[in-house]
């Protein structure tokens, strides 16, 4: 199946479905889901996963967005499952976000009543808005013409802000099982500063992995090379550059599915 536009979502469905994936993206990256995240989504339906991307522009009232996820990620599943798209049985739901994901993932689990089966959070990012909009700290900085600073209604924060995120958090978060994921070269990463509060609510059921590669691993796009007719020393070397751009998201990828489906005898389900 392609991707298919479905109540404001990006939908990858496969041939036989075990389980939902509720992606989430990045701020920015975040608007076109099933072409920056195309690869590793596709190759998560390829291990019988629904994928189901919903797009959305950043703002600064995060709790909006959340809200605006959750109705169109619902509506969107009740039409899979009406259309005959999706099964109508059970099947498990888990949330993958990337950056900004990861900080609506948090606020969809703490503060609506949604079934899940857990998360994956990659590379978590809850800055304020002045280290995330750079612009904003600059304007706030430019002196007027009698050089006083602008008006404080140029000072601007997200709704939640990061404080108030966190203690939601620590308050309110009921997804259980979570698996928290951040990457060696990462300097946008704040997972160790969330891991703590999401393992002081469930102990037992949180882990943390640290990985190779930065922000954006979860990015690699597959550039498509093909040998020819005739394998070549240049197919070798394609072949040999492919592996290693691949190595990082690859690791990925397949420590994504080893946590959704930790005994891999189990098969996608008709």
């Amino acid at each position: 199946m392609n991707w298919q536009e479905i109540s404001g979502n990006w939908v990858h469905i496969p041939f036989r479905t075990r389980g939902i994936v509720h992606f989430l993206g990045g701020a920015f990256l975040a608007a076109a889901p099933q072409v920056t995240y195309r690869w590793l989504l596709e190759q998560l339906s390829l291990q019988g996963y629904a994928i189901i991307a919903t797009p959305f522009v950043s703002n600064f009232d995060h709790g909006a967005i959340a809200s605006n996820i959750v109705e169109r990620f619902e509506w969107c599943v009740e039409q899979l499952r009406l259309s005959g798209k999706l099964p109508k049985r059970y099947l498990p739901i888990y949330g993958i976000g990337h950056s900004m994901g990861c900080k609506l993932h948090l606020l969809i689990g703490s503060l609506f009543e949604v079934e899940r089966a857990g998360n994956i959070l990659i590379s978590y990012n809850n800055y304020p808005a002045r280290r995330s909009i750079p612009f904003l700290d600059l304007v706030e900085q430019l002196p007027t013409t009698w050089g006083a600073k602008l008006p404080t209604a140029f000072s601007v924060e997200f709704t939640p802000s990061p404080e108030e995120t966190n203690q939601i958090i620590a308050r309110e978060y009921q997804i259980k099982r979570n698996l928290i994921i951040k990457f060696k070269d990462d300097t946008l990463d704040q997972t160790r500063l969330l891991f703590p509060v999401v393992q002081e609510r469930f102990p037992d059921l949180v882990s943390m992995l640290t990985l190779p590669g930065n922000h954006l691993t979860p990015l690699s796009q597959d550039p498509g090379w093909k040998s020819g007719t005739e394998f070549s020393p240049l197919d070798a070397i394609a072949q040999w550059v492919r592996q290693e751009m691949y190595r990082e998201p690859v690791r990925l990828k397949d420590e994504i599915l080893r946590w959704l489906n930790p005994i891999p005898s189990i098969r996608p389900l008709g």
